[in-house]
């Protein structure tokens, strides 16, 4: 199993950096480890680009490893200034909690909470927003020096722009975390992105010199994950893409998937799902053999759309994409039109405008001028609720209003516009 597993992970492209690989390999061999991963609640919900440390974790969980899921209910006070070129803004003690929940609630879809080696939900507030800073200083800064820190790459790089004492003790906080897993659980490793290389080798120098020299504990590093064509994972135009349906629908969240380039679709679904490797390498021999039916994309979309949202929203995802390709619009539900036109140009109709297709073509941007609606009208070009419209003088009425609320226009094959009322 242990063979098993560390193969995978390096097969996958997985692992970036080990504090102690021959270490690590002995320790998986000879018992099953709890393990820890953690996020900083700086907003209400993670994106995509926090996935991968924690899917790694999960990946150790079905080998049957135990999972600590630390949410940084503390830390997420202060800022890691890991990649950050300034300081982070604070938040205030209630945002922080009301963050903390809602990332609590997504990472339960990813872990097994149940069983013999079930996931460990954990907050660093539990044992860091009691301490003193008498205690802090005496028991934690003692054992750290100024110089070890600043030649952490985290900190080093922000000397020259400014860091300011709180940031800089950052390191300490996540280094206490660790020690503090390590005694209370017998925590023996920390899995976090490349980023965070820093402060786990800090967490290790504190088990060192405060659980004694034969402590065994060790880290592993993920890569930075990105695209082929060097843009940055997991940004599109509106934005990042969060698990929060709210913020990004599970449509968005699908379509995001979907739309991989092919360049990078396979090392996608090597990090991201937990496909065999026989299935992966199936869908790469068809990405390049038949890469017009798009198979390896739509695996990747429907496993990460499952695994975040759930069948019944993966379903929902698909009816929106299916709808939006053959027109069949009536056949959504308000809610499914609500996802999938999210984005779209929209326009209100007032309750005294008239109700001629003609003229709300112009009202709403959709066609430049009445001639040219007449024009689009005539040719075919108009669709109204997936039907195809060619009278000019059409009047739009109660039945083309989807459940009272909206009437769905295309103009040309892929321009769609929502009317609302």
């Amino acid at each position: 199993m242990l063979k098993q597993l560390l193969d995978d992970l390096k097969w996958r492209g997985i692992i970036y950096q080990q504090t102690d690989e021959e270490g690590i390999k002995e320790i998986l061999d000879k018992e099953k480890i709890s393990l820890y991963c953690g996020v900083d609640p700086t907003a209400d919900s993670m994106h995509i680009g926090h996935l991968l440390p924690f899917l790694t974790m999960r990946r150790f969980q079905k080998h049957g490893h135990r999972p600590i899921v630390l949410v940084g209910g503390f830390t997420g006070q202060i800022g890691d200034p890991s990649g950050k070129k300034e300081e982070r803004q604070l938040q205030t003690l209630e945002q922080v909690e009301k963050n903390v929940q809602g990332i609590k609630a997504q990472l339960r879809r990813i872990f097994d909470f149940t069983g013999e080696n079930r996931a460990r939900m954990t907050n660093n507030y539990e044992w860091l927003g009691s301490m003193d800073l008498a205690t802090f200083l005496r028991d934690f800064g003692k054992h750290i020096g100024v110089n070890y820190m600043l030649a952490k790459e985290t900190v080093a790089t922000r000397l020259e722009t400014g860091i300011s004492f709180t940031e800089f003790t950052y390191t300490l906080l996540q280094a206490i975390d660790f020690l503090h897993l390590y005694k209370e659980y017998g925590c023996k490793m920390q899995i976090g992105g490349s980023d965070q290389w820093g402060n786990i080798t800090t967490g290790l120098e504190f088990i060192r010199k405060m659980a004694g020299e034969d402590a065994k504990a060790y880290g592993l590093t993920i890569p930075l994950v990105t695209k082929a064509d060097g843009t940055k994972f997991g940004k599109t135009e509106g934005g990042a893409i969060w698990l929060d349906p709210e913020k990004t629908t599970p449509y968005e969240f699908y379509q995001f998937w979907i739309n991989t380039a092919d360049a990078d679709t396979v090392q996608y679904l090597k990090y991201f799902t937990f496909l065999e490797r026989e299935e992966i390498e199936a869908l790469e021999k068809s990405l390049k053999e038949e890469p017009h039916l798009r198979k390896a994309q739509k695996a990747l979309a429907e496993e990460m759309t499952r695994l975040i949202h759930g069948e019944e929203a993966l379903q929902q995802a698909i009816r929106i994409t299916e709808a939006l390709f053959s027109g069949n619009i009536k056949e959504l539900s308000i809610e499914e039109i609500e996802q999938g036109f999210k984005d779209v140009p929209s326009y209100e109709h007032q309750a005294e405008e008239t109700n001629g297709l003609v003229d709300l073509l112009v009202a709403a941007k959709i066609s430049p001028s009445k001639r040219q609606a007449r024009e689009d009208i005539q040719n075919g070009a108009i669709s109204v609720n997936g039907d195809r419209i060619t009278d000019t003088g059409y009047e739009l009425g109660e039945k083309d209003r989807l459940g009272g609320k909206f009437t769905i226009i295309r103009r040309g094959k892929k321009k769609y516009h929502l009317i609302q009322y």
